[in-house]
């Protein structure tokens, strides 16, 4: 089973999401939005920005 994002209001009523992986364990979280459609924008922006992203080691 793949990944799923979830689109959904805070206490705050700012819409956010939520990458969950197919055990559905929270793996990411988006920021506040004030729209249902950024957040589907954000949701769309992580798939484009992991797609390929190397993993980078900054500990020292």
């Amino acid at each position: 089973m793949s990944g799923k994002f979830e689109v959904y209001k805070d206490r705050a009523g700012k819409f956010r999401f939520r990458l969950k992986a197919g055990n559905s364990q929270v793996v990411a979280v988006g920021e506040a939005y004030e729209t249902k459609a950024a957040a589907i924008k954000g949701c769309e922006s992580v798939q484009r920005a992991a797609e390929g992203a190397k993993i980078e080691d900054i500990v020292e």
